[in-house]
């Protein structure tokens, strides 16, 4: 399958966090977006509460002029952000009050996250999800219905 180059690297930067320890979704370096960014926390300026869908001025403006961030929008940014920390079981936005996971380090929960966050980019791309993979168990008199593509 022939992916894009943002995907291609989101993804790697995902799967690099994810098995070096360096994605935890309440610091805005190391989650699914700080990631994504190259670990920096520039994009919280872009919202005025961590996990919300709304651009506030400065989103607003970067999101007018057309502004791109490793290939996303502050608007993308701000979504990839919600379906990770919603997938986490996070409720938003992410604040002292609201519920969280008992445990936001548990790989269990972090895979969670992870998974919907890539099968989120690749619906931006409008992409079958890389991620899936019930259709290889599909079977048909006794074949499988799909091939393996590698």
């Amino acid at each position: 399958m022939k992916t894009s180059f943002r995907l291609e690297s989101a993804i790697k930067k995902l799967y690099t966090a994810y098995h070096s320890n360096q994605l935890f979704p309440e610091c805005c370096k190391q989650c699914a977006v700080g990631n994504i960014l190259d670990k920096t926390d520039g994009w919280k300026h872009l919202s005025d509460y961590h996990g919300t869908l709304q651009l506030n001025y400065i989103g607003r403006v970067h999101q007018n002029l057309g502004r791109k961030f490793n290939g996303y929008s502050p608007l993308e940014l701000l979504q990839i952000e919600a379906v990770f920390l919603t997938a986490c079981g996070y409720q938003l936005p992410l604040n002292h009050k609201n519920n969280k996971p008992k445990n936001p380090k548990d790989n269990d929960v972090l895979f969670d996250g992870l998974c919907a966050v890539i099968s989120y980019l690749c619906k931006l791309d409008d992409l079958n999800n890389v991620m899936e993979y019930t259709k290889l168990f599909e079977v048909e008199h006794n074949k499988p219905k799909h091939e393996l593509q590698v």
